[in-house]
This record gives structure tokens, C-alpha cells and sequence, in this order.
């Protein structure tokens, strides 16, 4: 399974961006997708899964409500809609593929993605 993750980039406090996930290889789509970002210094946290039938996403509280994850099967991608980006959405962007255990922690996915940087400025 290979993922490549885009879109990031430079916005505004109150944009938007939307990050896509690239899959390809073997087996991919028998594996849900999660967002996780990590900032300079901190740890990697999630922010939101999505399997590929896309009826069901799970997203973590600080994105609830500005944050939207959703499949393109014809494209083999999982997109995340950001709106309303605050400066602490400042991070780098990894997608990965959910293979064991609970969906909120990093250590529950495999296959990385190479991160793309999200910058909010104020």
C-alpha cells in the first residue's frame, strides 16, 4: 500500500484548504484512511478516519465542525476539507492506513504517507 498525501499549504486564519490522499498498491481499499498532524515538537495526533464506503468517519474534537473527510473511489483518494483553519491547525499533514487496533492512536496504522504542510497565520 503506497499513500501520497497534498494540498497543503499557506492560508489565513478563517480559510480553507483541502489536503487529498492518494492510494495505490495492493489491498489499499481494505484499509480505512486517517489524517493525523503533527507540529514542530509535538506529538503526531489524529484528526480524522474515514473507511471507503465513506459511511463512516470519525473525527477528533477540535476539528469537529470545520473538518470534512470524504472518499473518491473513482480516484482512489480520501480528501479532507478544512474550513475555518486556525493558527493552531499549523502542522504537518500525514494520511496512513488504519490496520490494527484503535482508530485515534498513531500506532494503529501503517504505510505513512509523506505528511504536507498546513500553515495558518494570524
Amino acid at each position: 500500500v503506497q499513500l501520497q498525501a497534498s494540498g497543503g499549504g499557506l492560508v489565513q486564519a478563517g480559510g480553507s484548504l483541502r489536503l487529498s490522499c492518494v492510494a495505490s498498491g495492493p489491498s489499499f481499499s481494505n484499509y480505512p484512511i486517517g489524517w493525523f498532524r503533527q507540529a514542530p515538537g509535538k506529538e503526531r495526533d489524529f484528526v480524522s478516519a474515514i473507511n471507503w464506503s465513506g459511511d463512516t468517519t470519525y473525527y477528533s474534537d477540535s476539528v469537529k465542525g470545520r473538518f470534512t473527510v470524504s472518499v473518491d473511489n473513482a480516484k482512489n483518494t480520501v480528501h479532507l476539507e478544512m474550513n475555518n483553519l486556525k493558527p493552531w491547525d499549523t502542522a504537518v499533514y500525514y494520511c496512513a492506513a488504519w490496520v490494527r487496533g484503535d482508530y485515534e492512536r498513531a500506532r494503529s496504522y501503517d504505510y505513512w504517507g509523506q505528511g504536507t504542510q498546513v500553515t495558518v497565520s494570524s
